[in-house]
């Protein structure tokens, strides 16, 4: 029972914050627009988690840019952590 309410609330969680935050960083949204709110919700849920990811690994400089890793870190995590928690339901 636990086990299963773990998968569903990581999964929840990766595919409801980080992967439509990851999507909508591709599309500032202009001020008024009606992705305002919803990239402000998506941070305040997601950056709790960055953050302190981010501080670890920083950046990576890409020519005038920089890449953010730590999406990939925790993407990457909160797999490793579900894939054998489904494995032994």
């Amino acid at each position: 029972m636990v086990r299963e309410v773990l998968i569903i609330a990581l999964e929840v969680y990766l595919w409801g914050v980080l992967f439509p935050r990851a999507l909508l960083s591709w599309f500032p949204a202009s001020p008024g627009s009606w992705l305002v709110p919803i990239n402000s919700a998506l941070y305040r849920l997601s950056e709790p988690v960055l953050a302190p990811v981010r501080r670890v690994i920083p950046p990576a400089r890409m020519g005038g840019m920089g890449l953010d890793l730590s999406f990939i870190v925790v993407f990457l995590g909160i797999q490793v952590v579900v894939i054998p928690l489904v494995a032994s339901v």
